[in-house]
């Protein structure tokens, strides 16, 4: 097949969205190489976690300890997952990337069930098959994913075995061996002393030299806005330095450059501490660097820590202010609608920060999920995170949630809004531009939920393939602002790029309103001179009213406004469209009826980058409900509301 010659847009985006940058530095500027040398906690002292059986009876519940030796058990029979050359090739011969990365992945998450086994009953009994999996990784020439391999100078597809490169799975995979070696080190002597060996010479040569190339990843360019790669990376790249590095002053030179490199991604957030990428992967970014920070806080006894600086505050608050209710989230661009949340990691955030309603929301899930340890380990990545967290099992039990959701949020930085009725009515839209992380044309989108179920939709992210992350993303239906809530103006959509931002964006919390000029989101070609688009909760009257007043230098050839649903639509009533949830609730999207005619269709779920949409949406039919217009004018002004049944 024809080789696909694409480059991982999740990789470049930070060399391509050059951001408001504030040179904040927080962690350089307070703690000098000298500093954190003289402050470091030597390695052979530093105890984060439990390692003996003893410690781990004291620290974690009888019911979850067993249940991980059960999960290990299970995973020692089975054979270690195995690739090939043309496994890997996958990528750029037909576009898969999920093949190989369900082999790789599995290899690290099963090694790291072999581990926690061990260290907590100490028996020895698994350290034959921790060996084997330790080699094995070891052996691997490239510990990252094809899909990230761009970055590499030779372009076959193959990882080249000379010129190494981070990732954010090398850095996991590094985490993960490291955390082999301090829980399991000194039986893996007993092995071989050459395994330990191997593990430091194989993270040194594909972690700690790699990485010190700043010039060479996007996600360390001090100069961008970068993403969640900087975090996730750097989290586990501390991890490896602090357990495995021996030599105390490489140990701290490496650190050292780590806080410099998390300060990049800091100095890129906006001072709402808002995260574009969306709630899914503020798990990958804020939380990634509460990760770091916790390490620091560790390993210095409290010296090493910026937790009284206000961002840090603001982005961990973020997390709560875009959730909607039980597992929904507010989705824009790539993130998901429903995704399993750590609640651990964010009763720990806030516990650490003093915020309150941070601890109660996170202790809120891990009450919704009526925690047994079965499922605990089951999250993916993030094993430090989760290492700590097994070590909250024991106190957060003890306390209930009382968590209230807010019922108004705002985001400067990167322009979004919610805002609920105490009703279950809730909103959230946003201005922005379309050249953020994960970015998908959709500027002026917005979003209704009413009791806990969607409504008008943000239809998400479809399966990640070489396309969703090439010159052809935008080709792909999920990404295009034709299936968003938006209008498609003389045919034209919205286009991708900085420049194509919503402009004149003001909002008004009095009336939980945001209004914005969307004209330049759209190409000069759709003939705009100005598109103003308000989109208000109304509390008074239980309703979201939505106002298109715009301007066109001539009668515009067509015009369309869409609407995106999971619900079931009936279009029997004329100018109100009556959209009823999985659990019978019902709403009506007004409209004019003088002014649309109504069709819908359902968007594609065939083909590879589409599948997820099947179940993403607890298996209900993306719709999109069309209206289009009669006779638009060049001048006119559209309403449309959408309010609860008998309101």
């Amino acid at each position: 097949m024809k080789t696909l010659k694409v480059l991982s847009l999740i990789l470049i985006l930070p060399l391509l969205i050059f951001a408001q940058v504030t040179q904040r530095n927080f962690l350089t500027s307070k703690f000098s190489p000298e500093f954190v040398k003289a402050n470091l906690i030597k390695q052979s002292d530093w105890h984060p976690f439990p390692k003996t059986a003893e410690e781990w009876q004291n620290a974690v519940p009888e019911n979850l300890r067993q249940n991980l030796i059960k999960k290990a058990e299970a995973t020692a029979k089975k054979e270690i997952p195995n690739y090939t050359a043309t496994l890997i090739l996958e990528y750029v011969r037909n576009g898969n990337r999920s093949n190989y990365e369900a082999v790789s992945f599995a290899r690290r998450k099963n090694l790291m069930e072999l581990v926690l086994a061990e260290t907590i009953e100490s028996k020895g009994r698994f350290t034959d098959t921790i060996a084997n999996y330790v080699w094995a990784i070891c052996e691997e020439t490239y510990w990252g994913v094809p899909a990230h391999l761009a970055v590499q100078k030779a372009k076959s597809g193959l990882p080249d075995v000379e010129d190494h490169t981070v990732d954010l799975f090398t850095a996991e995979t590094a985490a993960t061996l490291a955390l082999t070696d301090y829980f399991v080190g000194e039986k893996l002597d007993k092995v071989s002393p050459l395994l330990r060996k191997r593990i430091y010479s194989e993270t040194v040569a594909k972690l700690f030299e790699p990485i010190k190339d700043q010039k060479r990843y996007g996600w360390l360019n001090p100069k961008a806005q970068v993403n969640n790669w900087n975090p996730w990376i750097i989290s586990n790249a501390l991890t490896a330095n602090l357990l495995i590095e021996k030599d105390e002053a490489k140990r701290a030179e490496n650190l050292s450059l780590y806080l410099k490199y998390l300060d990049i991604y800091l100095n890129g957030l906006g001072e709402d501490g808002g995260c574009d990428e969306g709630p899914s992967y503020w798990f990958a970014a804020g939380a990634s660097v509460f990760d770091s920070l916790e390490l620091l806080d560790s390993v210095s006894n409290g010296k090493i820590q910026i937790y009284n600086e206000p961002l840090i505050g603001k982005m961990a608050s973020y997390i709560y202010k875009v959730h909607i209710a039980d597992d929904y989230f507010v989705n824009f661009a790539d993130a998901d609608p429903k995704f399993t949340v750590d609640g651990f990691v964010l009763y720990r955030f806030g516990k650490t920060l003093s915020d309150k309603t941070l601890m109660s929301f996170g202790n809120s899930f891990t009450q919704r999920a009526k925690f047994n340890g079965e499922t605990f380990h089951e999250l993916g990545f993030f094993r430090t995170r989760q290492l700590f967290d097994l070590l909250t099992v024991k106190e957060i039990s003890e306390h209930k949630s009382d968590y209230q959701p807010i019922s108004d949020a705002w985001f400067n930085d990167i322009q979004v809004m919610t805002a609920r009725t105490k009703s279950g009515l809730f909103l959230a839209t946003h201005a922005g531009h379309n050249a953020e992380s994960h970015n998908h044309n959709d500027v002026g989108d917005f979003i209704v939920y009413l009791n806990n179920e969607p409504i008008i939709i943000d239809a998400g992210r479809g399966n990640y393939t070489a396309k969703t992350f090439s010159s052809k993303r935008y080709e792909l239906w999920f990404t295009e602002s034709e299936y968003h809530n938006l209008p498609i103006i003389n045919g034209f959509g919205q286009k991708d790029g900085r420049s194509f931002a919503a402009k004149e964006v003001s909002y008004t919390e009095k009336d939980s309103s945001l209004r914005m000029n969307i004209a330049e989101a759209y190409p000069k070609e759709a003939g705009i001179n100005f598109w103003n688009r308000t989109v208000k909760l109304n509390r008074s009257n239980e309703t979201v009213e939505i106002s298109d007043d715009f301007s066109f230098s001539t009668n515009p050839k067509s015009l369309q406004q869409i609407f995106m649903t999971v619900c079931d639509v009936d279009l029997t009533e004329t100018g109100k469209i009556k959209l009823k949830t999985t659990s019978g609730k019902v709403a009506f999207l007004a409209y004019d009826a003088k002014y649309w005619t109504v069709s819908i269709d359902k968007p594609s779920t065939d083909g590879a980058e589409y599948s997820s949409f099947k179940t993403k949406w607890d298996g209900r039919e993306i719709k999109r409900i069309i209206l289009t217009a009669a006779n638009p004018k060049s001048k006119d002004l559209l309403n449309y509301s959408i309010r609860m049944e008998n309101k």
